[in-house]
């Protein structure tokens, strides 16, 4: 029996942060979902999310009055042809930024639909097999003494994961001196076999970022992670030609469309572009294709319990990164999240993405 969109539902939840994070070009003071509900005339509820950290209340505004009543009746499996008139109807709006949150929590609560209405995990509708992905952990702020970030890092490891992340760019990226300690006593932590990851937060020009590269390459990092601001494609180039440690960037991309001028200008070694920005599993599927094409890497921004099904189906997929400071709020808003066990996720084998929402926590915590 065919299904029609009936409700959309649009919470905005945040959460507190303490400990004054912060990386080398901001600091975090709340984190947050905007989550979106799509019931269908039969009952089943679809869930979608994306960011709420700035600009979530014109996010749901934008969902709840110019896009919500565009749904009501309309088809859930029809998410190609949605997310066209979307990119359409707003193309004017926005061609990047929230605009692409709006469609992207939409799009992920349609995929969602799709797998409760076939009755299967989003990951066998794309074809994947596997039941078990890498995760990595990711924190290491650079508003952390030394101290503190290797304590963080050796509990990231004791957590049992193989793969770590933290950031450089100390003092705003005016220390690189510093920086080369912070990752030299990270490595000394850790010992040999665990892999690290940097994340310059895009404070870096060209010329720093490669000099600050070459300085920690003996330490074997296996990724550099956005050394220049995220539109600066001229100076990803610049940087990926000035060294040879892998570079990761795109978690500011929006569409296809910025994954494609990455890849031409051959600015990216791995592909960091986030569904919950980039516009949805209908758009991260196009995206994942130009990676594959180009044979690069494709490795999603955070969001790890939404990138879950599609690392799982994506054969050129690297991994999955697990944000700590969105652990606590992940836990609560989603019942039964999956959890990294010893540097992996095990996909859920439930239909749609297996996202219950905790409504108790999510309307104790939501903006009005």
């Amino acid at each position: 029996m065919q299904h029609k969109i009936r409700k959309i539902d649009v919470h905005l939840v945040s959460y507190p942060i303490t400990g004054g994070f912060a990386d080398a070009t901001r600091k975090v003071e709340t984190i947050g979902f905007l989550l979106v509900r799509v019931t269908t005339d039969q009952g089943l509820e679809g869930v979608g999310v994306t960011y709420h950290e700035v600009g979530g209340e014109a996010t749901r505004d934008l969902i709840l009055r110019n896009m919500a009543p565009k749904l009501i009746g309309r088809d859930p499996l029809e998410t190609e042809a949605i997310w066209q008139e979307f990119f359409h109807y707003l193309r004017g709006v926005g061609r990047k930024g929230l605009m692409y949150c709006a469609l992207s929590a939409i799009d992920i609560a349609l995929w969602d639909l799709k797998g409760k209405i076939a009755g299967l995990p989003v990951y066998k509708l794309l074809g994947g097999n596997l039941t078990k992905v890498p995760v990595y952990a990711s924190g290491g702020w650079t508003s952390y003494s030394d101290e503190e970030l290797v304590a963080e890092m050796q509990g990231m490891v004791a957590r049992g994961f193989k793969t770590i992340k933290f950031k450089v760019g100390f003092d705003g990226g005016r220390a690189i001196n510093r920086d080369v300690v912070r990752v030299r006593k990270v490595r000394e932590a850790v010992g040999p076999d665990i892999r690290i990851l940097v994340d310059a937060n895009n404070c870096f020009d060209a010329a720093t970022a490669v000099q600050l590269a070459n300085r920690i390459r003996e330490f074997d990092i296996a990724l550099f992670e956005e050394p220049v601001f995220a539109d600066d494609i001229p100076g990803l180039a610049r940087f990926k030609r000035g060294t040879d440690i892998p570079l990761a960037t795109g978690e500011h991309e929006y569409t296809k469309f910025g994954v494609r001028d990455l890849l031409l200008a051959e600015a990216a070694d791995i592909v960091q572009v986030d569904g919950a920005r980039a516009g949805g599993y209908t758009e991260m599927l196009k995206c994942a294709a130009l990676t594959q094409a180009w044979n690069v890497k494709f490795a999603p921004h955070a969001m790890e319990n939404v990138h879950l099904h599609l690392v799982a189906a994506v054969p050129n997929a690297l991994f999955l990164e697990r944000l700590l400071m969105f652990e606590e709020i992940t836990g609560k808003v989603f019942k039964d999240a999956p959890a990294p066990i010893d540097g992996f996720m095990y996909v859920p084998d439930r239909p749609g993405l297996a996202l219950d929402l905790d409504m108790d926590f999510v309307k104790s915590h939501e903006d009005k």
